[in-house]
């Protein structure tokens, strides 16, 4: 697709993978950017007209539906707003399970049962959900998480086939360990946001349906395509 000139919201842009896809977004052309952001005390400077802050906590149906009469229509959309509780499946608690589940697939449906038919609207576009590797498969230290990142995945392909015909391609993104807040306690080697950012718009110019953003989620990717019970035991032993 060709990013110049179109009218794109970012959720969860206040800061990690969504400021820097924000970021990407200005540095190739786009017309207009709605930065969504559950608390706008905490969004930053992006210092360019284009960008404008929307109010957008996305497991509040309301928030979602103002946000959506607000901005009317748009080409891109890119849900990226997403929480990690770290819960192990044998302890976690209801609750951890509900948060990832809350913002990562109900609200993540939610935004996009909104918005596809404002890009429907402005003639059909591009819908990308940040997923992650551990949709593909689970690591046991992050299994609330995992799950809800599983249940986007399907949730991806289900909207793939629904908004076929309507003009919107679904892109799946499906980064591996990036250096933001969420993986800091990670002690592993992680891709800069900037670096991921890039890669997602060069998947999305390039119209990849599925878009890893990052050296792991690469190699896992190869993992995953010819051996998916593979990924799933190496993940076991992480």
């Amino acid at each position: 697709m060709d990013i110049q000139g179109k009218t794109v919201l970012v959720t969860g842009a206040n800061r990690g993978i969504g400021a820097a896809l924000v970021r990407a977004f200005l540095k190739h052309g786009a017309g207009k950017i709605y930065a969504g952001v559950r608390d706008l005390s905490a969004m930053p400077d992006f210092n360019d007209g284009r960008v404008s802050v929307v109010q957008l906590d996305i497991t509040k149906p309301d928030d979602v539906s103002a946000a959506a009469q607000k901005l009317g229509e748009i080409d891109v959309l890119v849900n990226n707003a997403g929480v990690m509780t770290g819960s192990d499946i044998l302890s976690a608690t209801s609750a951890q399970l509900a948060a990832d589940m809350d913002v990562n697939y109900y609200g993540t449906v939610r935004v996009v049962q909104a918005f596809a038919p404002l890009i429907e609207k402005s003639g059909g576009g591009v819908i990308a959900n940040v997923i992650s590797v551990l949709g593909l498969a689970p690591m046991s230290y992050a299994a609330g998480y995992s799950i809800s990142k599983a249940a986007l995945l399907s949730a991806t392909q289900a909207a793939r086939a629904s908004l076929k015909s309507k003009k919107i391609k679904v892109v799946g993104i499906f980064p591996g360990p990036i250096d933001t807040q969420m993986a800091s306690r990670l002690p592993i080697e992680k891709t800069s946001p900037d670096v991921a950012a890039e890669e997602i718009l060069k998947g999305l110019i390039e119209d990849q349906e599925d878009i890893y953003p990052d050296p792991v989620s690469k190699q896992v990717s190869g993992i995953w395509s010819s051996n998916p019970k593979g990924l799933e035991h190496h993940f076991a032993t992480m």
